[in-house]
């Protein structure tokens, strides 16, 4: 069945969805993996949920960072070549998947959390440090359970163009999960981090070596048909002819 588009479609920009095109060799090294926590007490229940998630990713074959968020100044405060700034983007890019483990704090993620998701740029000299990367969102809380952060964390996810998975983690009351060594204990809410971090993997593994396919958008191309036509009708372009304009002869 042949459906007619509207005549401003720039059908040259057009890519038709083809389940060939998603038949990639897959990576044989091991997903990359980035985890980043949001607070700076000595007795951080979300670094230590951070620390419990990437023991189950190195268990399930993961190659795995976590980001110490000390000494990370505050956005536009130093040059972006200040040495943590530098390694928190360059720790972006390296990894295929990443892990958003935040408290709640009145309500939503803490500033310490929204601070090193601020100084990671939709767009770096052409290279987008986290776009098409799959995440997994979890969140601690102080009382009863609540999906605030969470909520939160995948908004943030839509904005740097990731490809957040279905499940999260959401462990209530947080100062009664953990031990005295810093090791979750065993409860359904353990069981959900694993539920979480299995997932992770199986996404990352599905998408990373498609990433550049997903995230291939109609608006870009065209834009970028637009930009050579221009530069071919003006001469920027050595050697180039003009497009040939619609129904001329």
């Amino acid at each position: 069945m042949t459906v007619s588009l509207p005549e401003h479609i720039a059908l040259e920009a057009i890519d038709h969805p083809d389940h060939a095109k998603l038949q990639q060799q897959g990576s044989p090294h091991p997903p990359r993996i980035l985890l980043l926590y949001g607070s700076l007490r000595p007795q951080s229940y979300s670094r230590k949920l951070a620390l419990e998630a990437e023991r189950i990713l190195r268990h399930f074959g993961a190659e795995t960072r976590v980001f110490d968020p000390h000494d990370l100044p505050m956005l536009d405060s130093v040059p972006a070549d200040h040495p943590k700034v530098r390694q928190l983007r360059e720790w972006s890019q390296w990894s295929e998947g990443q892990v958003w483990v935040s408290p709640e704090r009145h309500g939503t993620l803490t500033g310490v959390f929204k601070n090193q998701i601020d100084w990671l740029p939709l767009e770096s000299g052409g290279v987008r440090p986290t776009q098409g990367r799959t995440l997994a969102v979890m969140q601690v809380s102080g009382g009863s359970q609540s999906f605030n952060v969470v909520n939160a964390l995948r908004v943030l996810g839509r904005w740097m163009r990731m490809v957040t998975i279905p499940n999260q983690s959401s462990v209530a009351k947080a100062w009664q999960e953990f031990d005295d060594a810093g090791r979750m204990k065993p409860s359904p809410f353990y069981d959900r981090v694993v539920d979480v971090m299995e997932e992770l993997v199986k996404f990352t593994l599905l998408v990373r070596d498609r990433s550049d396919y997903l995230t291939d958008r109609y608006s870009e191309r065209k834009g970028d048909l637009t930009a050579r036509r221009l530069a071919a009708a003006s001469g920027a372009v050595q050697g180039a002819t003009p497009p040939v304009a619609s129904g001329s002869s």
